[in-house]
């Protein structure tokens, strides 16, 4: 990949950063940590990948997402601004009674929604519906899903591993967002659901290990997922909680939290500092 497009995809992720870090600041609620550990898989996906018009956000040969650990609904909308699907204004308004920017994805509200998460282990099967229907329609489009590893606790995502290899979804790509944290602690302790990789391929799916912040390995792992026939592919993406701001890195505190005014200008200070380092004023 050129050092360019690298470059602008860690503009696009820092930004979608700022933006989950700022609504979840002025709604003094919300889930930073795991926002955070998306962004770059996101950025690739939005701004490198994915087939979607904001001009017509219907299309039906359009590439479908669906963001099943929905209540990371931070960082999709980061995305979206950036996209030019909605005001960067309206971030601010997270969460707020009044707002369409719900603390999770709301398809009928929402520009640019494919599907309304939040009960983990319902956006997997979500996205093997619209994988399938891609192929009873002889519709070329992809699916992609993100789930926490966390989510992989529930029964219900097992069932939609089972569903996708049985029907041979091979236009599905999930990715797991592997940063060994949740809300209770790291996820070894609380009920492990490891061997990731190992599972996914005794279910019979096509598996692929990166690390969730190198572009390239994103974009490989893609392209890879693309070129699978007969399967469907998920993505295990080694990530690191809270991403980009120092104090939440990594810190299982972090994922359900929102910061104070003080932790809210550091953490703008951060990222402010990264996109300068890419040169962007």
């Amino acid at each position: 990949m050129y050092k360019e497009k690298i470059r602008q995809l860690s503009m696009i992720a820092t930004k979608i950063r700022k933006h989950a870090i700022e609504g979840i600041y002025n709604a003094k609620s919300g889930h930073p940590g795991g926002s955070l550990s998306i962004a770059d898989i996101l950025a690739v996906l939005y701004f490198d990948v994915m087939n979607v018009d904001v001009n017509n956000p219907k299309a039906k040969d359009r590439d479908r997402f669906v963001l099943s650990k929905g209540h990371c609904a931070p960082a999709l909308y980061g995305a979206l601004v950036e996209k030019g699907f909605f005001s960067v204004e309206e971030i601010k308004t997270l969460r707020n009674i009044d707002s369409f920017l719900q603390g999770h994805p709301d398809m009928k509200g929402i520009p640019g929604i494919d599907m309304s998460t939040g009960s983990l282990g319902q956006g997997i099967s979500a996205a093997n519906g619209m994988a399938l229907a891609g192929k009873f329609d002889n519709n070329d489009y992809r699916v992609y899903t993100i789930l926490g590893d966390g989510e992989l606790e529930e029964g219900q995502v097992w069932e939609a591993a089972m569903f996708a290899a049985h029907y041979k979804l091979d236009n599905l790509t999930a990715f797991v967002d592997f940063n060994g944290l949740q809300i209770d602690g790291d996820i070894r302790e609380v009920m492990s659901p490891l061997p990731i990789d190992k599972k996914f391929q005794s279910f019979g799916w096509n598996v692929i290990a990166i690390d969730a912040h190198d572009y390239e390995e994103i974009q490989n792992a893609i392209s890879q997922a693309k070129q699978t026939k007969g399967k469907p592919t998920v993505i295990v993406a080694k990530s690191i909680k809270g991403k980009g701001v120092s104090f939440m890195e990594n810190q299982a505190e972090w994922h359900g939290n929102s910061p104070n005014k003080e932790q809210y200008e550091q953490s703008m200070q951060e990222l402010d500092a990264f996109l300068e380092e890419l040169g962007v004023e």
